[in-house]
Formats: structure tokens, C-alpha cells, sequence
């Protein structure tokens, strides 16, 4: 199957504690409770289910390079070979299997010094390749990490991104990209933290403690200063049927440089956008969006007041997702 089952959710509580952990998913049961005013014995109960069924998953990525965008046109019946091929290098953010061209589209982590190489050596490589296409992320304006479908107040979201009594600082609200390429490598005990979070990223301080050989005093120390630096990133992944949104689509738009700003700000206005970047090509904005059916994406795509400053828009569906955050799809 190329998707999992959505049964474990029940009702808009359970979306909102989705939403919650997308906010911040680390925060307890108790905050979460506290800013949904909820009681807390529910929350716990429909949190623990909803992680234990694997619908929702909270892992962890280490910021280490700068974005690429990559779109592969394949060879007849290879799209999810290539795409599967793509998801599974470390350095993979997400990948998808398309309608139309490209055939898949991924989002690399990849230093720009080994830009070439990638380009050059190593996309050429991957099985069932026709045509690669290569976009380096200039800018991003909304991350999947930033995203949530609308379920939530603004002071339920103020609350559950404020100062949280497990860090010395709250954690950074988005992806910021950097300003250069993270070149510093990690500590041994900085790194087998980052391990255990990818496994869970949950994981309490005493349990990150013992698997780093630290005090739970310097785990959470540290952990704090590698969320505030942007060098781990922790994030939610679901799929995005599970808030009622099983429409996904890829727009790939084109605009005139003077107005990129005003599409982008007009595109993150919208719940249905997950991801926009200022990408490098022809068409400079790439757009992830979820939407309830085909009539609400065709709305958007032809009745959206942004429309008025594209000059040219693509638009693929997504048929499989193969990875998400950082993290391969549950049913692999």
C-alpha cells in the first residue's frame, strides 16, 4: 500500500493535538492540554495513541548544508524506483512521486561545495533517470515545520510556541535558512543525541542522559542551544489526510521578480500551503499544498487573488509520498 490507514483518528481533538505537536513536538502533555483547555488525562490518553499507532511521528534532522530542490524525469514504470532511491540518502528532507514532469521531486540538504557533484555525478546515477533538474533553494518563506491547518486560535499557538519549562529558551518557531553552509561538525554527545531523537524525537532528558553518557542537566543544555542554533530540527511528520487534507499537490509558479514577495506573502496566508521557497529556474517559487478534494485545489489555482501577478503555473498531484521530514514513510 502507498499510504496508511487513517482509523486511529477520531475527531477534531485528535486533529488539534496533531496540530499542537506540529507547533512544537517536544511540549508536553500538559502544555498541550493547558493551551488546547483541554483536561490533561484526555490529552495524554489521545496523544499516546495517536504516537503509538505511527500515524503521527516526531523525529529529529540535523541542518547540515543548504536546500536543493531536485525534480527527476524517468524512464517509463522507474518513478518510484528513482523516488525511492532519492528518499532513502540521509540527506533527504522529503521526496514525492508526481503527475506530469518531473516524475518526482526531493529536497536535498547539501552543501553547495558539493553542488557539482551532485548535479554532475551523482543524480546521473540514480536508477531509471531520463532528465534531472536541479533548483538550489535561495530562500525559504514557510517550511513544512511552520505549518499547521488552521485548527488552532492564535493564542492557543502563542501559547504552545512560548518559553516551555524543559528548555533554558524556546525553541526557533521555523526553519531559518542559514546564511552559509554548516561546516562545524558535531560532538560525539551531540550526535548521539541527534540519533535517539531521529528514533524518537520524544525521548525525555533522562532518557537522552543515559544514551549520550551525560547529566540530564547537560542534555537538555545542549539540546536547547542546537534547536535556538537551527543545527537540529524537530518536527512532526504525518500525513496530511490524517487533518482531512488528502489532496496534495506541487506548484511550480512564475512571477516577476519584482512581485515574488507579494505572491509569497499572499501564499502563506492560506491554510492549504505547507512549503514555499524562492527557488533558482525558470519558475522561482515552488508550493506544497494539502487540500480536502480536487474542487477546493482547482479553486485555489484559478480563483486566488495571487493569481493576478503569475505569469506562468504548474501544477502536479502527488500520487505517493515517500518520505516526509526527514523520515520514510511509515508503510516502508
Amino acid at each position: 500500500m502507498d499510504a496508511p490507514q487513517t482509523g486511529p483518528v477520531a475527531d477534531s481533538l485528535d486533529r488539534r493535538i496533531i496540530s499542537a505537536l506540529q507547533i512544537d513536538g517536544r511540549a508536553s502533555w500538559h502544555r498541550i492540554a493547558a493551551a488546547l483547555g483541554e483536561p490533561e488525562r484526555t490529552v495524554v490518553r489521545r496523544g499516546a495513541r495517536l504516537l503509538e499507532s505511527g500515524l503521527v511521528r516526531i523525529g529529529a534532522m540535523e541542518a547540515r548544508g543548504r536546500s536543493t530542490v531536485v525534480g527527476v524525469r524517468c524512464s517509463p514504470g522507474q518513478a518510484r524506483v528513482a523516488a525511492m532511491a532519492l528518499a532513502r540518502r540521509p540527506d533527504c528532507v522529503f521526496a514525492h512521486v508526481l503527475t506530469g514532469t518531473p516524475d518526482c521531486v526531493a529536497e536535498l540538504l547539501c552543501p553547495r561545495d558539493r553542488l557539482a557533484g551532485l548535479v554532475m555525478d551523482e543524480l546521473p546515477g540514480l536508477p531509471g533517470v531520463v532528465e534531472t533538474f536541479t533548483y538550489p533553494v535561495l530562500r525559504h518563506v514557510r517550511t513544512i515545520r511552520e505549518w499547521h491547518a488552521g485548527l488552532l486560535t492564535d493564542t492557543e499557538i502563542d501559547e504552545l510556541r512560548g518559553a516551555s519549562s524543559e528548555a533554558s529558551a524556546p525553541p526557533p518557531t521555523g526553519d531559518v535558512l542559514p546564511t552559509g553552509d554548516a561546516t562545524q561538525e558535531l560532538s560525539r554527545q551531540d550526535r548521539l543525541l541527534l540519533h535517539a531523537l531521529a528514533e524518537d524525537g520524544r525521548c525525555t532528558y533522562d532518557e537522552l542522559a543515559r544514551i549520550a553518557g551525560v547529566s540530564e542537566a547537560t542534555a537538555r543544555r545542549r539540546l536547547g542551544a542546537l534547536r535556538r542554533e537551527g543545527r537540529v530540527r524537530i518536527r512532526a511528520v504525518i500525513e496530511p489526510t490524517l487533518l482531512g487534507l488528502p489532496v496534495e499537490a506541487v506548484l511550480w509558479v512564475r512571477t516577476a521578480p519584482s512581485r515574488v514577495e507579494v505572491v509569497t506573502a499572499a501564499l502563506t496566508q492560506s491554510v492549504h500551503v505547507r512549503y514555499v521557497s524562492f527557488i533558482a529556474g525558470e519558475r522561482q517559487i515552488l508550493v506544497l499544498g494539502a487540500f480536502p478534494d480536487e474542487p477546493a485545489l482547482y479553486d485555489f489555482v484559478t480563483g486566488s487573488g495571487w493569481l493576478e501577478d503569475v505569469m506562468s503555473l504548474g501544477v502536479s498531484m502527488v500520487l505517493t509520498s515517500l518520505k516526509r521530514g526527514g523520515m520514510l514513510a511509515p508503510w516502508l
